[in-house]
């Protein structure tokens, strides 16, 4: 549907308009307008949903700590990027845990101190090397299991071969030969020789 609106009386360079100029203006219906409003919020709704950037980070005045939590990095996941280690990845959340193990460093807590501490806030997950414990079982020996059970599988794939079949006696093969020469086996009528031009 278009509408139609009137123009200013005054027109470029300051000219009059006539009364009949009218510039159209193309209108949606309201369902339409509704609809496509609703369209471009859920496109714009990604940007919208970024997480900001982590606030650059302030190392330790002392360089024996700032090695210390080096270290911690490179060993406790990101909750969010989940494969980088908070040293690496550049989500917001990760800086905040990488102030929190620079405060915790900084106020004297030792680095199982502070693995504990993150594994109590964020679980078993944040460290990459989890803690040895029955709710970790499957992640520490799961693989060990799955190769075993492969090659357990392997094993019983290879020994369940057929059996060779036993040669014949003497005897099997005197009447086997008595019965190729006897006429009692003739050919197939319908079968043909591989070259007889057909």
């Amino acid at each position: 549907m278009i509408g139609m609106r009137r123009r200013d009386s005054v027109g470029v360079f300051g000219r009059p308009l006539s009364r009949r100029a009218f510039t159209p203006i193309p209108t949606l219906p309201p369902s339409r307008g509704k609809g496509l409003m609703c369209a471009l919020l859920l496109l714009a709704t990604p940007a919208l949903a970024q997480e900001p950037a982590a606030p650059p980070d302030r190392p330790l005045a002392d360089a024996g700590q700032e090695a210390r939590a080096q270290r911690i990095f490179e060993v406790v996941r990101c909750v969010v990027c989940q494969h980088e280690s908070v040293a690496d990845s550049p989500a917001g959340i990760a800086g905040d845990m990488r102030r929190l193990i620079r405060e915790e460093i900084a106020g004297g807590a030792t680095d199982q101190a502070i693995k504990d501490d993150l594994v109590r806030r964020y679980g078993d997950y944040v460290l990459f090397t989890p803690p040895m414990r029955t709710g970790t079982w499957l992640l520490w020996f799961g693989p060990a299991l799955l190769v075993l059970a492969g090659g357990a599988a392997l094993i019983a794939f290879l020994r369940r071969r057929p059996a060779a079949t036993a040669p014949l006696s003497p005897d099997e093969e005197r009447r086997l030969a008595d019965l190729l020469q006897s006429e009692t086996v003739r050919p197939d009528p319908d079968a043909s020789a591989p070259h007889d031009g057909r």
